[in-house]
């Protein structure tokens, strides 16, 4: 997770241009600035490499016509500052990740990560109407933006993560300062009902321990690692706190504030597909002694007397093609021996042809065996009573109890019954192959690849007069770098900046051509414009 300012993309510096014959002093700072154009064009290839990796996808369409979804969201803190003290008032906001950069590229951000059902915030009443939506369609004039002062999504529901507060302390977020790793909760309560709304969380936070316990720990870690590097302690204390869970452990876990805010979900701690409850005590030597007392056993043997229930409410399959013959009239008879079907089975067999001869109150005391089966959360251990987290192993979703009553509970929460999907945009940039055989599209490729591919399409009168004019501007390219061959001198990047301004008529390098003509003894007035002229 990080904050970050995302920027327009910038050209590089240019630092000078160097031709293979030039020598270099050593030494010479010029001459540590020069460049050959081969290793340009090699940089810029990278930086766009670089480019396509941080932001790999399309930011060319918003999400808000797709509706609410899971998505990857942003925080704009240059739109919409956080206030200074907790209580004035503040108008949360985000956006999605197209918007991100092409609404938002030059602001301050806060990544999210991913929200679920969240309806994209640019554009509305959420955000000022100085940064209007530039990607969607504008219904009044039905071309795509600038769209402003729309009214939001009612659906979206907001944290405290938009102001760049996170975890259950409420600490600033800072990359630069920020160290280890935060776990973002899976969210059953909106921070309006009691919960963290999806909040990413210190591990020490959530035992309970406070951030300065872990500042201490860490400075304690560092020292131990100078003196473990000179061979004088071999004891390194890890990362994480003691009692929080190997990251191999779980694959995602439940804050207390959401445990407490649907207190049902507590019974499964510590049950088939949930570590046991990692409490939270603000002393460490409370928590240890907790943590020590709860053991494994009782989840365990309520497990075992659930299996055992359940085997004994089972009914096996009877094979029809043993038990039940048809005649030739459609009559049926038991062929097997009914002592040795179960009793609920064989009095929903005995029966005759003729409907009358069978017993209702026989037929109904089997449904009501059927329907007194055990149920899985009568089995459940009981739940602690302190304050805890709940963390999940990936099977998890398969140990929830489905009877009728457990259900209602599960269905108001959809992440508890399967895994969610999260929206992404497409690639900005083709495969590898396709790359490489260069199949990709024309807003994919490298710069140097779309000019080529540009000039390939031009018609051929075109083509030979930018041959010529390449030509042309070849040989005065050259004219200006032989002098430098002769001497031995490097070419800096103010020599290639001055020489362009000349060539282009800029109004500073006409004056200092002007003044270096008249130094000379030339016309000063000629005007120095003409050297771009002829074809």
């Amino acid at each position: 997770m990080e904050e970050s300012t995302i920027n327009g993309a910038q050209p590089e510096v240019y630092t000078g241009l160097a031709t293979n014959v030039l020598p270099k002093e050593p030494g010479s700072q010029t001459s540590q600035l020069s460049q050959t154009a081969s290793d340009y064009i090699n940089s810029q290839l990278q930086l766009e490499a670089d480019a396509r990796e941080a932001l790999p996808y399309a930011f060319d369409h918003c999400t808000q016509p797709l509706g609410p979804l899971k998505q990857n969201l942003f925080s704009c803190l240059t739109c919409n500052p956080p206030p200074t003290s907790p209580s004035d008032p503040f108008t949360s906001a985000a956006v999605c990740y197209s918007c991100s950069i092409a609404c938002h590229g030059e602001h301050t951000l806060v990544e999210l990560f991913n929200r679920r059902n969240f309806t994209c915030d640019c554009g509305t009443t959420r955000l000022p109407d100085t940064s209007p939506c530039t990607l969607r369609i504008d219904p009044s004039t039905g071309m795509k933006g600038p769209v402003h002062s729309q009214k939001p999504a009612e659906g979206n529901t907001y944290n405290q993560n938009c102001s760049n507060l996170f975890c259950g302390c409420g600490e600033v977020y800072n990359p630069e300062e920020e160290k280890g790793t935060m776990y973002q909760c899976l969210g059953l309560a909106s921070e309006a009902d009691g919960g963290c709304g999806e909040d990413w969380w210190h591990p020490e936070c959530v035992l309970g321990l406070g951030r300065d316990w872990m500042k201490e720990r860490q400075v304690k870690r560092e020292q131990i690692l100078k003196t473990t590097a000179n061979g004088e302690n071999n004891e390194v204390l890890d990362s994480l706190p003691p009692e929080f869970p190997d990251e191999d452990d779980f694959d995602t876990f439940i804050c207390y504030k959401c445990v407490n805010a649907v207190p049902w979900i507590k019974e499964y701690a510590g049950s088939t597909g949930f570590l046991p409850p990692v409490f939270k005590e603000s002393n460490y030597e409370t928590l240890v002694a907790k943590t020590e007392s709860y053991t494994k056993e009782a989840g365990q043997s309520r497990l075992a007397e659930y299996r055992a229930a359940q085997a004994q409410a089972s009914v096996d399959p009877v094979d029809t093609e043993n038990a039940v013959r048809q005649n030739e009239t459609g009559t049926s008879k038991i062929a097997a021996d009914p002592a040795q079907i179960p009793t609920a089975l064989a009095h929903g067999l005995k029966r005759t042809a003729d409907d009358a001869e069978f017993d209702s109150s026989e037929w109904k005391a089997s449904k009501r065996a059927k329907s007194e089966a055990p149920r899985y959360h009568d089995y459940l251990p009981p739940a602690p009573k302190s304050i805890f987290s709940l963390f999940c192993k990936d099977s998890f979703r398969d140990h929830f109890c489905r009877c009728p009553s457990c259900y209602s509970n599960l269905k108001l929460h959809p992440q508890l019954l399967e895994e969610e999907e999260s929206y992404e945009p497409p690639l900005s940039s083709s495969s590898g192959a396709e790359a490489g055989n260069g199949e990709g599209s024309i807003g994919s490729k490298s710069l140097l690849d779309r000019g080529e591919a540009a000039l390939s399409n031009v018609d051929r009168v075109r083509a030979i007069e930018g041959v010529m004019v390449y030509n042309h501007l070849k040989d005065k390219v050259k004219s200006f770098l032989q002098p430098f061959a002769e001497s031995g001198h490097p070419v800096g990047a103010e020599d290639i900046k001055a020489y362009f301004e000349k060539l282009r008529g800029d109004e500073q390098g006409i004056r200092k051509a002007a003044a270096t003509n008249g130094a000379d003894g030339g016309d000063g007035g000629e005007d120095n414009r003409r050297e771009q002229s002829g074809y």
